[in-house]
């Protein structure tokens, strides 16, 4: 068993239990809920219920109110599998709101998440464990993320630590704990079994999918397509569905976080600005695997290369963003036919520019979007050019190019 390795969000968490009287948190299946809630020290002491108990589940739905009824802080893992439980919560919370009484957990679905905002709205406060960023496998959790000292403060470290580029092995594994810390041999038969367990556990039993195949289908055809524009209309004309059954299919690998769109940054003067936003798997590790990429291979294929190192990238500032830096947010910018930015971290009204890049090297041309967004965004405090190297360099006017390893440390 590969010892427990403290996650970003644990601080979060804590510090929410210490204010709130229910914390909620979700994500994909596999991502370490269930392990983080029993082995985190913070989290310990705490009675610890899980809803795959069958005796326990019975329990609950048997006498909600009386199953909540208890002063010791509470845990509920797997707690959609019993909607009932979400009102006696509500009831009890009513009565006594003491900070840190319920943490529920489970894998995202749609019954516990309608039910959580209509039953406790101002009772709870909730969070996203996402899969595994480089900084969580180096354990270097305790550590301040670069980017926030950086954004901060846009100065390069005196002393500068050996920075490890990122591997293509790095992005097929991704970030699910079992396949990212070596836990499985046999990597594209885990994914495949995830694979089946999501289609025909959650997505069948919870929305009553029919065609599975077809949303499979699409599934796949998604993956393609990670880090690049979203078009429903192209993407169900390829999947053979039309625009309603395939906006319904984006839902349902939203709501479970197996996907997600991330919105463009439109507050500058460029003109032209691309409103559509982009479509990016939770997991590259994932990705490649629907994506028909084997695990066990060592180079990325064009031209999915590009599409899956940015979501490799995106995964990583979503749970930095999401664990230690809540109130900022991401985004894209996309001038239209000229100039685009990967990433903007947005914090109130300064942000920071990241392009990313997979390769060793990189040239001028690689900075052009990035000086046109420092042209269009005043506001901005630095552009950042990402690249898979070992040096950092300051280039003037804000602008720098950085080690990616470095950037997502």
């Amino acid at each position: 068993m590969t010892p427990y390795r403290p996650r970003d969000i644990s601080s979060a968490v804590n510090d929410a239990l210490a204010d709130m009287p229910v914390v909620v948190l979700t994500g994909m299946r596999q991502t370490g809920k269930s392990t983080f809630l029993q082995k985190e020290p913070g989290l310990k002491r705490r009675r610890y219920i899980s809803f795959d108990d069958f005796a326990q589940l019975a329990a609950a739905r048997e006498d909600p109110d009386g199953f909540v009824a208890t002063d010791e802080p509470t845990t509920i893992d797997e707690a959609q599998k019993c909607p009932e439980i979400l009102g006696a919560i509500k009831r009890s919370v009513d009565r006594d709101r003491i900070p840190g009484r319920f943490l529920l957990s489970g894998s995202a679905n749609f019954s516990m998440l309608r039910g959580i905002s209509e039953s406790l709205a101002g009772r709870a406060v909730y969070f996203v464990l996402h899969p595994f960023t480089r900084r969580e496998m180096s354990g270097a959790t305790k550590r301040r993320p670069f980017l926030k000292t950086f954004f901060d403060s846009p100065l390069i470290p005196k002393r500068l630590e050996t920075i490890a580029p990122i591997k293509p092995n790095e992005i097929l594994s991704g970030g699910m704990p079992s396949v990212c810390l070596g836990e499985v041999k046999n990597q594209a038969l885990w994914f495949r079994g995830y694979e089946q367990t999501y289609l025909e556990r959650d997505i069948r039993e919870l929305s009553q999918l029919g065609d599975i195949i077809s949303f499979r289908n699409l599934m796949g055809l998604a993956a393609l397509r990670t880090g690049q524009l979203l078009s429903p209309s192209q993407l169900g004309r390829d999947a053979k569905l039309n625009v309603a059954t395939t906006s319904r299919y984006l839902s349902l690998l939203e709501t479970s976080y197996v996907a997600y769109r991330l919105s463009p940054y439109l507050r500058n003067r460029a003109s032209r600005l691309i409103k559509t936003p982009k479509l990016y798997l939770g997991d590259a590790g994932l990705a490649c695997h629907l994506a028909g990429v084997g695990a066990s291979g060592t180079v990325l294929p064009e031209p999915f290369k590009g599409g899956v190192f940015e979501t490799y990238v995106a995964q990583n500032l979503m749970g930095i963003l999401g664990a230690r830096w809540p109130e900022a947010r991401l985004h894209f910018w996309n001038v239209q036919g000229r100039h685009e930015v990967d990433f903007v971290i947005e914090a109130g009204r300064p942000c920071i520019a990241i392009e990313s890049k997979s390769g060793t090297r990189w040239t001028d041309r690689d900075l052009a979007g990035l000086r046109a967004f420092l042209s269009a965004t005043p506001h901005c405090r630095a552009a950042i050019l990402a690249y898979n190297g070992t040096e950092a360099v300051s280039l003037g006017g804000k602008l720098w190019a950085l080690p990616l390893g470095m950037v997502l440390s």
